[in-house]
């Protein structure tokens, strides 16, 4: 094996191994979310993604948290959509209006 396919998959063995952590660091939390390092500092600094600052500088992020953060606002199918409708259309306590 030559040494770049060694690197690749050591690197990828070491993303995995983060996604194990309870508690992340700036650059994990970037690495584990796909967000580069300027757009998570704007949501830092605008206090839009949970995090702590234990001794006023350092960031850390609480893995559940950042999990529940990023299943915020699902987008609904388009199958769930029409299941809604449907429903609503046939329910029998909605008020028409005349």
């Amino acid at each position: 094996m030559s040494n770049e396919i060694i690197e690749k998959r050591l690197d990828k063995i070491e993303s995995l191994l983060i996604g194990q952590k309870d508690v992340f660091t700036f650059d994990e939390c970037c690495q584990y979310t796909g967000i580069s390092k300027t757009y998570m500092y704007k949501l830092t600094c605008s206090n839009r993604v949970p995090h702590f600052k234990p001794h006023g500088k350092t960031i850390y992020f609480s893995k559940s948290e950042i999990d529940n953060w990023l299943l915020k606002n699902p987008i609904k199918t388009t199958e769930q959509l029409e299941q809604e409708a449907a429903t609503y259309v046939t329910s029998p306590n909605k008020k028409r209006k005349k």
